[in-house]
């Protein structure tokens, strides 16, 4: 295939993009330059506009450059060069194969295949993923049948060029999705072979969310005057949160997985996926996770692919909540209804810490990222910082006080369901015989104390020991080791986005009272509590009476022992 545009030798472009940086000259998908074919299927999904990296690689990619995009999983990457290859394919008779895409892992070829489906069936696009694990013989037939676009992983796709049942010479588009993932897995000498097997003047798509050095040599070898577009990271206004919200513990060893118990108790995930390290890892937390009662499943590479797309299905399904995984094992996964993503160990790789978070927080949901970090692992959390231009603030772990109060508003939630319920009267003749002898109220306890034993009742486990710190941070706040403090209770929590550091601040700035002197600090859903200095309590209370407080001006008051 000739390719025009590299005829008149422009020079390669950087872009940096940034969603308040875009310029529409037409509305939408339309203005892009797509067939209708293509712009009705995207119509039928519910696309209504581009993305900032789909925006910015669609046209070039159409005009017939090579690019190379830096954008991290999440951005519509996949789209911004499935779009492209469909509106260049010809409805010639040939079974040879006219687009190849390399991804990393199974999961990954099944979305983007699935997802080139989707866009290209009002042009009856025969797309075929292929990858190890599937019976190759369905794979073989649907080769000799002939496809236009096959989307595979490296290991796959060379075995079918030396098995002579995948021909690549009529290939015009290849694209090297998720790049450095695919370097990660060793796949480097598999990709060179298959790309030596590609013609010479093809068009050459290179995405990756990060761009180390061997990324780089890669695109100097095979790609020619690339169109770089690099998604640049958004920076939060002030006042803002992010759509991922990071945090850290720092937690030592014997004690990390009783830690990821309570941090998954009080935040209560939908999904969640905790990453470990080795398979032993794998299914050491995962049957810890289940003894406490959560609904766990392990994902490695110790695993069969049946097994593996098992433990998938019961995730997207709803019956398993958690998914605790090594890195490969989950590489390519895309679970949409995931909202924390939690590292047991801090990555040895920044960038390995990017492409986990980059799981959640996705169209405009909120995420959460959780890291448990071993004392000598800190230094690894300001790399981390580093890289990504964000601080992570390090939190103290829920006490048993934290859990206990977590446990009890659960138990009021499930009442207050159970108060909105239209069919309550035929429990009316239990209450008029139990206030003969009883008042409501007394009634009304019994019955919330059977509902709140019936769920587990109160925690009953040890303190974690806090290791001593290696960083200070003013989001880390430890107790005080004499005993002359008191306790204060601020109706603010974390459903109002509360954090230490807004409590340290609020205190510091309107009492006088210096942040060192704060103590321990206890968040929950709906109400903290701070220690203070006695000498400072009543000055304390006051100021922060009159305080306003992440935008709410908050009770304070002592705490009242028993509650």
């Amino acid at each position: 295939m000739a390719r025009g545009p590299h005829s008149r030798k422009i020079p390669a472009r950087i872009l940096v993009v940034m969603d308040e940086d875009l310029v529409e000259s037409e509305a939408g998908f339309a203005g892009l330059g797509l067939r209708p074919e293509l712009l009705r299927a995207l119509v039928s999904l519910g696309y209504e506009e581009p993305t900032p990296i789909q925006r910015e690689s669609i046209p070039p990619l159409l005009s017939g450059h090579d690019l190379v995009g830096q954008a991290a999983t999440g951005t519509g990457k996949t789209a911004a060069f499935a779009l492209p290859i469909l509106q260049s394919l010809t409805g010639g008779s040939g079974n040879d194969p006219q687009a190849l895409a390399l991804v990393p892992t199974r999961e990954l070829a099944e979305q983007v295949s699935q997802a080139v489906h989707r866009y290209g069936r009002d042009l009856n696009v025969r797309v075929l993923p292929v990858y190890g694990g599937q019976p190759i013989g369905r794979q073989l037939q649907a080769l000799s049948r002939g496809v236009q676009v096959v989307v595979g992983t490296p290991g796959r796709v060379l075995d079918h060029i030396n098995r002579g049942t995948l021909h690549l010479g009529d290939v015009r588009t290849v694209v090297l999705d998720e790049a450095d993932e695919m370097l990660d897995m060793g796949f480097a000498e598999d990709i060179e072979a298959i790309l030596a097997e590609t013609p010479a003047e093809r068009q050459t798509v290179l995405f990756s969310a990060t761009m180390p050095p061997r990324i780089d040599a890669i695109a100097r070898r095979h790609l020619r005057e690339p169109v770089r577009i690099r998604m640049a990271r958004e920076d939060v206004a002030p006042g803002e949160m992010p759509l991922v919200r990071q945090s850290a513990y720092i937690v030592g060893r014997p004690y990390k997985a009783a830690a990821l118990g309570r941090i998954l108790d009080v935040e209560a995930p939908t999904a969640a996926i905790v990453f470990c390290r080795t398979r032993e890892e794998v299914d050491s937390v995962t049957e810890a996770l289940n003894g406490r009662g959560y609904r766990a499943e392990a994902l490695h590479g110790g695993m069969s692919q049946d097994q593996r797309d098992r433990v998938m299905g019961r995730l997207r399904g709803g019956s398993t909540e958690l998914l605790v995984a090594t890195d490969v094992a989950a590489r390519g996964l895309d679970v949409e209804q995931l909202t924390h993503v939690i590292n047991f160990n801090v990555p040895s790789a920044p960038e390995a810490y990017v492409h986990r978070i980059g799981r959640v927080g996705r169209a405009g949901r909120e995420g959460v990222a959780i890291t448990l970090a071993e004392p000598r692992e800190q230094r690894m959390l300001k790399a981390i910082e580093r890289l990504t231009g964000r601080r992570i603030p390090v939190e103290r772990l829920p006490t048993v006080t934290d859990l206990r109060a977590r446990r009890l508003e659960l138990t009021r939630s499930t009442l207050q369901g159970a108060l909105e319920d239209d069919d309550l009267d035929r429990f009316r003749v239990v209450i008029d015989s139990l206030t003969d002898d009883a008042d409501i109220e007394t009634v009304a306890l019994a019955a919330v104390k059977l509902l709140h034993e019936a769920a587990g009742g109160d925690v009953d486990e040890q303190e974690i020991p806090t290791p001593a710190p290696q960083r200070r941070d003013k989001e880390t706040r430890q107790r005080p080791t004499d005993s002359g403090v008191t306790r204060l209770f601020v109706g603010l929590g974390r459903r109002a986005g509360l954090r230490p550091q807004d409590l340290v601040g609020a205190i510091a700035g309107e009492s006088g009272l210096p942040a060192r002197d704060v103590g321990a600090i206890q968040i929950t859903d709906r109400f903290s509590l701070v220690e203070v200095p006695d000498s400072a309590a009543d000055r304390v209370i006051k100021a922060l009476s009159r305080a306003t407080i992440r935008g709410r001006r908050p009770t304070v008051r002592r705490e009242r022992h028993g509650r």
